[in-house]
């Protein structure tokens, strides 16, 4: 049992409660498996918790046993231990003694061995420098007579770095010689030419040779003589020689700067200015001959823009690889040598950039027109212009005539989206080259002669007149025969196009190169401008379209709606709506389709919303030119459920003025005496009383029944 009480009390998380819980449990579970098959039995129970408390006691006085052991155990290895430690502090104390005392001993014999170095060489340098001083007053002996000079360093190559020594001491001291030993002195000078070439020549060999070592060592003794920077200079030409014969020199000019500056940095005492010559030289030499050379050939004015703006990217890219080189402390080293090959080239870039831009869009527009077989004219609009078409479109609505000469050059719009995206790409490249080639003064200046070039030959010269002749092409009265045919939609889905082409480009291209100038808001009010313009015309354009519509739905039906439709004079006939009805709304239909497939968004909503109210105000007037008996009344019906199917897609205010007008021709159906009733429904308790009685009076039974229908 002991056992079993220590593996529960071992148990983590302990938990009392449930440790007496199973203790009862097991007591229960016993006394059944005994017989006894009461529920509880409380004395059993008492029992069980009286021995396991027994136990429990036990337990605690064994385990107290065994901790207090445990204890008596720990301290005495706890003094141990800390009598291991002490012993080994004093042995480490002890070591650091002996350790302090060494590094003494070794610094005393460090201070007598550098006192010897000392004294051995205050013996040593005076004997040294005599020594110096008599080889050079033999080799300058040399040099005082007339004789030719024959010592062994100065005939054989092999000394060749022990005579360029020489050579540059006696240099030295022929410059304080006094006149008298001008001959001498020229002598000398002589030699220390001599040597001096020989050792660039030898340096070439050994550059030849790939031998960096030798290279290194006649640099090295070279940065002492005046010829120095020819040294350099034959490295730079030697290294250079045929960079221009690569199919790709930009990239060749780079391979060839990132090879030698390894050799620079182990060969020259200098690197960053031996590094930067070595630039100079490829720029204002190499890439100079390479640039003059594509600029200078036969080129067109496109071309020659296209070759000028490659060539800057380029040179621009390879400064920028390049500036990872340490060429000295000058940041915009590269930049001023850019600039400067450019500068030539960029001073009237933009006019010759306009001059082209213009070219290319007046060729691109007269290839278009010519195309077509059109001849662009002169249009004359506003004013009496619109005067006299107005004056046509009211003489012939009331005459039933077509008395104006309406030319719709067969449904062509003249406008080109592939036009546009040319021009557009045109001035895409144009905006480009625009920010490279540009000064940061003249930037935006020159954007916005760009955009202006773009408008003018795009908006004003080819989407303002198509838009001009899509105004002229609206049919003004054609009669009730032939529904006018109407291409202007065309023209506004085409012009939205190419206006909303100009808006991404505006964004995209314009806006980075002006704003936060004073040439943004001239920009943004010069598009703004003209593209108002084109909208007014447009929404003539439009308005006319619509009337155009209205005015021949106005004229098919009073030339083919007949009176005997709404007042037959027997029974015996089909309700269903009138042919002229259902010729109507067939062209409408059509309309429509075209409407929602050439415009969009809220344009779509109001043109539909315009041309359902104006076909409302043509069918109510309409209606009211006729007299109804009952079966005429459902012909009518009949008629006005067509409207409402065909213009339920025009918006709410049109479908609630045909609702309307519907419940009005109710009126014309309904029994006299219920007259009162339908006028006071919602759908026309809100309508004048005058609407009412005229529509009342349309009743072909309104004189008989006068006196009941007045009553309303």
């Amino acid at each position: 049992m002991m056992q079993q009480y220590m593996k529960e009390l071992e148990q983590e998380p302990f938990d009392a409660e449930e440790f007496v819980e199973r203790l009862a449990w097991r007591t229960l579970a016993e006394s059944k498996n005994d017989g006894d098959e009461s529920e509880i039995n409380p004395a059993l129970l008492y029992e069980s918790f009286v021995q396991a408390i027994k136990d429990l006691n036990l337990l605690h006085e064994r385990q107290q046993k065994k901790c207090e052991k445990l204890e008596v155990a720990v301290r005495e290895d706890e003094a141990t231990f800390f009598q291991e430690i002490y012993n080994l502090l004093e042995q480490n104390k002890q070591a650091m003694d002996t350790f302090q005392e060494l590094d003494g001993k070794i610094n005393h014999v460090a201070t007598k061995v550098l006192h010897l170095g000392d004294q051995l060489d205050s013996v040593n340098g005076p004997r040294s420098r005599v020594v110096d001083a008599l080889k050079i007053m033999s080799h300058l002996s040399e040099f005082l007579s007339n004789e030719p000079v024959s010592s062994a360093i100065f005939t054989n190559c092999e000394f060749i770095d022990e005579a360029a020594d020489m050579i540059q001491k006696l240099y030295l001291i022929s410059q304080d010689l006094p006149p008298k030993f001008e001959a001498t002195k020229r002598k000398i000078e002589r030699k220390y030419s001599d040597i001096e070439k020989a050792l660039i020549e030898e340096f070439v060999v050994a550059m030849d040779n790939e031998n960096l070592t030798r290279m290194k060592e006649i640099a090295t003794v070279l940065s002492q003589f005046k010829g120095y920077s020819q040294c350099v200079d034959a490295y730079i030409d030697h290294s250079q020689m045929g960079c221009l014969s690569s199919k790709d020199v930009f990239i060749s000019f780079l391979n060839l700067c990132k090879y030698n500056n390894e050799i620079i940095q182990k060969v020259f005492n200098n690197p960053e200015q031996v590094m930067a010559k070595f630039v100079l030289n490829i720029y204002q030499l190499k890439l100079v001959e390479y640039i003059d050379d594509k600029l200078n050939s036969k080129l067109g004015t496109y071309n020659y823009l296209q070759t000028l703006y490659e060539l800057y990217s380029k040179t621009n890219q390879l400064s920028n690889d390049l500036s990872v080189f340490n060429m000295g402390n000058d940041k915009n080293y590269l930049r001023k040598l850019t600039t400067n090959i450019f500068n030539k080239y960029i001073n009237d870039y933009i006019t010759m950039e306009l001059k082209c831009l213009k070219d290319r869009c007046s060729a691109n527009l007269q290839k278009y027109y010519e195309s077509k077989n059109h001849q662009k004219k002169q249009i004359q609009s506003g004013g009496f212009q619109d005067l006299r078409r107005d004056l046509q479109a009211v003489i012939g609505t009331r005459a039933n005539i077509n008395i104006a000469q309406i030319e719709n050059y067969g449904g062509e719009t003249f406008l080109s989206e592939e036009l546009a995206i040319t021009i557009f790409q045109d001035t895409k490249q144009a905006f480009q080259r625009c920010q490279l080639l540009s000064k940061n003064n003249d930037r935006a200046s020159n954007a916005t002669q760009i955009l202006d070039r773009l408008i003018n030959s795009l908006l004003i010269e080819h989407v303002d007149y198509a838009v001009e002749l899509g105004l002229q092409a609206v049919p003004v009265g054609e009669g009730s025969k032939n529904p006018p045919v109407l291409y202007f939609f065309s023209v506004v889905h085409q012009s939205n196009n190419i206006t909303h082409l100009l808006e991404k480009q505006f964004m995209d291209l314009v806006v980075p190169l002006v704003e936060n100038t004073p040439k943004y808001n001239d920009c943004l009010q010069k598009k703004k401008f003209v593209l108002e313009d084109i909208e007014r015309k447009i929404n003539t354009g439009l308005d006319r379209s619509l009337n155009a519509i209205s005015n021949w739905v106005k004229l098919y039906l009073q030339s083919e709606q007949k009176k005997s439709d709404f007042k037959p004079e027997s029974d015996d006939f089909d309700t269903v709506a009138s042919s002229a009805c259902k010729n109507v709304l067939n062209y409408v239909n059509s309309i429509i389709k075209e409407i929602k497939a050439n415009l969009d968004g809220n344009n779509v909503t109001a043109i539909l919303q315009e041309l359902g109210v104006r076909l409302h105000r043509v069918v109510y007037e309409h209606m009211l030119q006729f007299q109804y008996n009952t079966a005429g009344a459902m012909v009518a019906i009949c008629d006005l459920n067509e409207y409402r199917s065909c213009t339920k897609l025009l918006g709410p205010l049109v479908m609630e003025l045909f609702d309307t007008l519907h419940a009005l021709c109710n009126l014309l159906l309904v029994k006299p005496e219920n007259l009162q009733q339908v006028c006071s429904e919602d759908s026309l308790a809100k309508l004048d009383r005058t609407i009412l009685h005229n529509f009342i009076q349309l009743r072909s039974d309104f004189k008989v029944q006068k006196q009941t229908i007045l009553k309303v």
